[in-house]
């Protein structure tokens, strides 16, 4: 049983809402991959899957002064999206899951951040033609990760070839498969939000059936950190961060008994390390904010980055109360707050 705000079929906010993992989808290859990457969650969920397109209707300024404005055939362009909705839930319909397909009117931002109040996931593709998935990391990149109210996956297109059964080829820089580790990853940074999230990759990695790696990046010394009074000992800083990262791990094991997981501690830059290991694992698991970490760039200046040049799904968990958290500080050293 999960112990997580969102679980399986049921959702975080009302139940009139749309339980369930919710893809949007504008019929571009970016979106097709996010949308079979979703169909495979909602099956091995046993969850429904709300399949969703986002149009609006543009209006056009006229050249003279006295023509006003215009605006295009709303059943015409709401004609089309049903059209790419139907194709898409057509794409996925050997998965043999509860398929809710939806035509909203709206920005792709705002309606994915409201039907996130009561999803148990959100689902899109990192670029598209414009409707959610372009918008992701447009001029709102922020806004899905940072504000939706549930756990959003990003699925690259570098993703296809884990997924043959889109028919979507594969860009020539995608990882082979083959060489993919079944495993999720998360990284983390002794922040509240890092432990938070470690809680629900724990928990995609118990569904999964896979181990879970926790991962904690030691950035380079660099300039920025002058202002330290005394020489810094860096064989000490990695003893006391293994000492905290095991300590999490003990904290972890004891909610997820069942569980493989490991610790790893790792020199170099966390945006470099998040991308190499989304090429590397099936899932990497972050959460929105933290100590300028993992988690604490997720929404700076690295951020961006990651997820445009991730290989493959990225996981992003928001910042929510969970009652495990409160024992964190019986199994060990922690991180002061």
């Amino acid at each position: 049983m999960t112990d997580s705000t969102w679980g399986a079929g049921g959702g975080a906010g009302s139940t009139d809402g749309p339980a369930g993992i919710v893809v949007g989808v504008d019929g571009s290859d970016q979106s097709i991959c996010a949308l079979f990457w979703a169909a495979r969650e909602a099956r091995r969920r046993n969850s429904p899957l709300h399949v969703v397109t986002s149009y609006t209707v543009p209006i056009f300024a006229a050249s003279s002064m006295d023509a006003g404005y215009t605006t295009i055939d709303d059943a015409l362009i709401r004609d089309g999206a049903r059209q790419v909705l139907d194709d898409a839930v057509q794409r996925i319909s050997h998965y043999g899951v509860e398929v809710v397909p939806r035509v909203e009117t709206g920005d792709a931002a705002a309606v994915l951040l409201e039907l996130s109040e009561d999803a148990d996931l959100m689902v899109v593709g990192s670029r598209g033609r414009g409707g959610f998935v372009g918008r992701l990391l447009g001029s709102v990149s922020s806004a899905l990760p940072a504000h939706a109210k549930c756990p959003t996956v990003v699925v690259p297109l570098r993703t296809a070839g884990r997924l043959p059964d889109s028919g979507i080829r594969p860009p020539a820089n995608s990882p082979d498969p083959d060489t993919v580790h079944h495993a999720v990853v998360v990284g983390v940074d002794g922040s509240e939000q890092g432990r938070a999230a470690s809680l629900v990759a724990a928990e995609q990695a118990q569904s999964m059936n896979l181990p879970l790696r926790i991962l904690c990046s030691l950035p380079p010394f660099t300039g920025s950190l002058a202002w330290v009074p005394a020489p810094l000992d860096i064989e000490a800083l990695h003893a006391e961060l293994r000492e905290q990262l095991d300590a999490g791990r003990d904290w972890l094991q004891s909610h997820f008994p069942g569980l493989e997981m490991t610790v790893e501690l790792v020199d170099g830059a966390p945006g470099e390390i998040l991308v190499e290991r989304t090429a590397k694992v099936e899932l990497l698991v972050l959460g929105t904010r933290g100590r300028g970490g993992f988690t604490g760039m997720l929404l700076g200046s690295t951020s961006q980055s990651v997820l445009h040049h991730a290989k493959g799904p990225v996981m992003v968990v928001p910042d929510h109360d969970d009652p495990r958290l409160l024992d964190r500080a019986n199994f060990g050293p922690m991180v002061a707050e």
